[in-house]
């Protein structure tokens, strides 16, 4: 059966350019003296490849594109697919460090994928040998996808299920249900024919949506142009600038346990909250040596899962795009780490989708009934050096992770870290996928936007341990938690004289301050699930950044 892509996943092909690459990146650091003898060879990760490539469909499609994109791309099943074109691997030359591993993985990231084929390929680097934390002998995994076959929870699904969870090889994840048959590319006719009925059907159905969601696009443009426009209260940074294809990469990671530390120093804040706050700082700490801290506040993009949340969105384990996003404040021009916290919780909790503007859910529902090949040219205008629009700084992603080791042909999964693409007029990409106990920062830029990014990745670590360091104030914490006092009776005052008295009302109660010590945690993110049913993989989700998995 035909598959077609969707239009949230074709425009990541419309969009993508030289400068630009559409694909992303999991980076997964491995300890081979786990496995069976004490070692992995190169061909034993390429078996064990192999015996999962049944568990995702993306692993054996490729892409049909119609000529001129009259019509959004279809999936095939790639009839020479050989598993040994898709993987490679080279050895870090000496000293094995932390800084050469970076320049590795940066430059294979910035490298386009052969589009010809199906869209992922893995990449094995081994002889980290000098990465303080990283077990010497160690060797690292570069699984690229490109974004038009996943996003980040699909993404993360897809390498569960390449996992075992334990060293003797026992699948993460039971036996996948069958895959449907693709079947053969479509015959010229019957791509012409489809892109015809789509585009004589399209008006149609975008005027049927655009009525359905024309009271929110209203509002939202009365807002937008009481507020100044689309880059109202977005300040003009070194990351808002055409993005070039040299890529950077750097990372650090942090304890789960030690924000968890941390969110109660704040009531009411998520783990995403924390890692706003974090990412704010160490915005603030950067651009202020750089003297160029502005003084409104940098904005982010938060993404938003809508797997399982709404409707007809998909499983994890469907391939594909089904996200929305919001835009989150990161409060740079707040120096107290704490009343950052503060105020990014209280935005967060009050941000939903439907406050904040026209949501980027509604534009996908619109975007699906505009004809591939319009939609092909607008993306490409709207995301061009000369059109793109400053409507953020950057971008900041957290994906969580399976929370017990991973193994992958018996070696260990000891660090993971996550990379996404930029884009013109963003130039900043923070992804914190969650493993294990322990939660990563994973920094992607460009070389002429910043050129110090290990720089950038010790403020990142400064601003985490100010957090942990910072104490809250104790009459604040005290005026949350106090019993409200019952109310005084009101005194009748004395009528003046010649004046008419009236019966006074009983006087209105009055409220105590907001007890918000036990505010509710946000709901916990279903992960995949264990053979035999077992609900060892958890993942850790504890509200998104828009606060829309707080209970209420």
């Amino acid at each position: 059966m035909l598959k077609q892509l969707s239009a949230q996943d074709a425009q990541f092909l419309y969009t993508q350019t030289a400068n630009n690459l559409t694909h992303i990146m999991g980076v997964y650091i491995y300890d081979p003296s786990t496995a069976p003898g004490g070692f992995v060879r190169f061909k034993d990760i390429i078996r064990h490849v192999e015996s999962r490539v049944h568990t995702s469909p993306l692993f054996k499609r490729r892409l049909h594109r119609l000529p001129f994109d009259l019509d959004h791309p279809y999936w095939v099943e790639d009839e020479h697919f050989d598993i040994e074109a898709h993987m490679s691997h080279a050895r870090l030359p000496e000293p094995g460090d932390w800084r050469q591993f970076c320049i590795a993985v940066a430059r294979y990231f910035s490298k386009p994928m052969d589009m010809n084929r199906p869209l992922w390929d893995i990449y094995i680097i081994e002889g980290l040998d000098r990465i303080p934390g990283i077990p010497k002998g160690s060797f690292a995994m570069l699984h690229r996808v490109h974004h038009a076959a996943v996003d980040g929870a699909s993404g993360a699904h897809a390498f569960i299920a390449m996992s075992d969870i334990d060293a003797r090889g026992t699948p993460a994840i039971p036996e996948p249900p069958p895959l449907e048959e693709l079947g053969r590319p479509p015959s010229s006719a019957e791509t012409v024919t489809r892109a015809w009925s789509a585009s004589m059907q399209s008006p149609v159905k975008f005027m049927n949506a655009l009525l359905k969601v024309s009271p929110a696009i209203v509002a939202s443009a009365r807002k937008s142009m009481a507020e100044g426009g689309m880059t109202a209260g977005v300040p003009e940074t070194r990351f808002n600038v055409p993005v070039g294809p040299h890529k950077m990469f750097d990372a650090t990671t942090v304890a789960l346990a030690d924000v968890a530390e941390i969110r109660k120093k704040v009531p009411g804040a998520t783990v995403n909250d924390v890692v706003l706050t974090t990412v704010g700082g160490a915005l603030r700490k950067y651009l202020a040596k750089h003297k160029e801290l502005p003084k409104e506040s940098l904005v982010a993009v938060a993404p938003i899962n809508l797997r399982g949340k709404e409707k007809g969105a998909g499983k994890a384990s469907t391939p594909g795009n089904q996200v929305s996003a919001m835009s989150v404040p990161v409060r740079t021009d707040i120096a107290d780490p704490l009343a950052r916290l503060a105020a990014i919780r209280d935005y967060t909790v009050e941000a939903k989708e439907a406050k904040a503007g026209v949501s980027a859910r509604i534009m996908t529902d619109l975007s699906q009934h505009i004809p591939g090949a319009t939609m092909a040219a607008v993306a490409r205008i709207l995301t061009s050096e000369r059109f793109a629009v400053r409507g953020t700084n950057l971008f900041i992603s957290n994906v969580p992770g399976a929370q017990v080791p991973l193994y992958l042909a018996g070696a260990q999964l000891v660090q993971q870290h996550g990379m996404a693409p930029l884009a013109n007029n963003m130039g900043l990409f923070v992804a914190t996928p969650s493993y294990n106990g322990r939660i990563a920062f994973s920094i992607i830029s460009e070389r002429a936007i910043m050129p110090d990014i290990a720089f950038f990745r010790e403020c990142i670590d400064e601003s985490f341990a100010d957090l942990m360091a910072a104490t809250p104030k104790p009459e604040k914490a005290k005026a949350a938690t106090a019993t409200p006092k019952p109310a005084a009776k009101a005194k009748p005052k004395r009528a003046a004289k010649g004046k008419k008295t009236t019966p006074l009302s009983s006087p209105p109660r009055r409220r105590g301050p907001l007890d918000v010590s036990a505010a509710p945690k946000g709901k916990a993110d279903n992960g995949p699930r264990l053979r035999g049913g077992d609900d060892r993989v958890k993942t850790v989700a504890k509200g998104n950044a828009t606060g829309k998995n707080r209970k209420k």
